[in-house]
């Protein structure tokens, strides 16, 4: 093994262990205090966070025929199978239809 080594059956070893344990929390911390200024800092200047929107062109293409299915009471395994979808494919187009057809809740009041 290379590096620093030193045992935790005696008391120098343990007081170093926790000295070490101590700074790399330490670190981490530290880490953690820079990633969420760094986040703010964008969000301040207007930047966009998250996932981006793919794009989806056999998805788009398709969703008229998936919702065209639907009524039908065809299952989305079927209609994945049928038109070479995945099924999470099929969910997507569906839930993105309803959120686009869904009142706003906001708007409502």
């Amino acid at each position: 093994m290379c590096g620093m080594t030193f045992e935790v059956d005696t008391p120098h070893g343990r007081m170093m262990a926790t000295m070490l344990a101590g700074i790399a929390q330490f670190e981490r911390d530290m880490l953690s205090e820079r990633v969420r200024s760094g986040l703010a800092a964008a969000r301040a200047r207007g930047r966009k966070l998250g996932r981006q929107v793919g794009y989806r062109p056999k998805s788009d293409r398709l969703a008229p025929k998936v919702l065209a299915l639907i009524p039908e009471s065809r299952g989305y395994r079927w209609i994945a199978r049928d038109l070479s979808l995945s099924k999470n494919a099929v969910a997507a187009i569906v839930g993105r239809a309803r959120m686009e057809t869904a009142p706003d809740i906001e708007t409502a009041e």
